[in-house]
């Protein structure tokens, strides 16, 4: 775990991959741009948020797909595929065939729950079963079983020319070993109980805990899933937070970055709505200033590997500056070495 002097293993960043509704083909081909420049500069990862019904990624994995015909080294995420909106078989098919084009890089993140603004059009999504639909972590359970090769089918044979198989094809070997799961603090149980790998993100909540500090809380968290791991040596934590480094950014930038961040501050002040939603103070600064925030930070000094989040609104420009520095300034005041190619 990164402390003054020792090594951050993995560096990596989360994004929306906003687009224009108007050209969503420009949007998507910047996405694509900015990950190949990702594995340019060394980053170990790429994250892709998830969003339907919105202007950014809606199929990641498709995304994926495209990006693994471009790259060569940089593993490439999902944070998180809303499993409510998915079938776990298809999805374990397609997972499988992006994983074996990727030659093994490719790390699913997953969640469960009813999907967000679900009345706005359940009806479109499952017009049968809209009331029926299960979203708990059985969902999980079945897309683990399908990457795994639990027989999903009675029949195995030959039909004429034609060769079927019991379980989800193609089978990657080592993908469910790269499968992730994001959640607050009984989904970090959960997912330590299942040997998942563990994603954190920015936000957290007040369940189990007295604290109102997003840093203690997301310890906890982190400290929760290590206790539940079989193998807690091995186990994997990803840590999200919204960093902006302006060690190359122009005065314009760093004000825009700063107005940006003070806009969003006052939510950070105390839990937010039914949930009690706490939310990480975005960081923006020059790298030194950076480091010396994280290396006070509780949650980061539990963890090896970052996805840093890049903000929503920002422009291409600022989206190249931050990612930049983040690899030639901040990674390295973190004792991260860039990967080479």
């Amino acid at each position: 775990m990164p402390q003054p002097g020792q090594s951050l293993a993995k560096l990596g960043f989360l994004t929306i991959g906003r687009f224009d509704p108007a050209d969503p083909r420009t949007g998507h081909e910047e996405m694509l741009r900015t990950i190949e420049l990702a594995e340019e500069l060394g980053f170990d990862s790429v994250w892709l948020r998830h969003r339907h019904l919105q202007y950014g990624i809606s199929s990641p994995v498709a995304v994926m797909a495209a990006a693994t015909q471009r790259t060569k080294r940089i593993e490439l995420g999902t944070a998180v595929i809303p499993l409510g909106l998915e079938n776990p078989l298809r999805l374990a098919e397609d997972l499988a065939t992006v994983d074996l084009l990727s030659g093994g890089r490719i790390n699913p993140g997953v969640s469960v729950g009813t999907p967000m603004r679900y009345d706005d059009f359940k009806t479109k999504l499952y017009p049968e079963s809209h009331e029926l639909e299960n979203f708990s972590k059985d969902r999980v359970l079945r897309l683990m079983d399908n990457i795994r090769g639990v027989p999903v089918s009675d029949f195995e044979g030959t039909i004429g020319i034609e060769q079927f198989s019991r379980i989800v094809q193609p089978q990657s070997p080592g993908l469910i070993d790269r499968l992730w799961y994001g959640g607050m603090l009984s989904s970090a149980i959960w997912a330590g109980q299942q040997g998942l790998n563990y994603l954190t993100s920015s936000v957290v909540n007040t369940e189990g805990t007295d604290s109102r500090d997003f840093a203690t809380i997301q310890a906890e968290h982190i400290d929760a899933y290590r206790a539940n791991h079989p193998h807690p040596g091995n186990a994997r934590v990803s840590q999200g937070l919204v960093v902006i480094p302006t060690d190359s950014a122009t005065p314009e930038q760093i004000k825009k970055y700063k107005e940006y961040a003070a806009a969003r501050f006052d939510r950070t002040l105390s839990p937010q709505g039914p949930r009690q939603m706490v939310f990480a103070p975005d960081v923006v600064g020059s790298s030194e200033e950076i480091a010396d925030i994280l290396y006070s930070h509780a949650g980061f000094l539990r963890v090896q590997e970052v996805a840093f989040a890049l903000p929503f609104s920002f422009d291409e420009a600022d989206y190249l500056q931050i990612i930049t520095d983040m690899a030639t300034h901040l990674g390295p005041k973190l004792g991260w070495t860039p990967k080479s190619n």
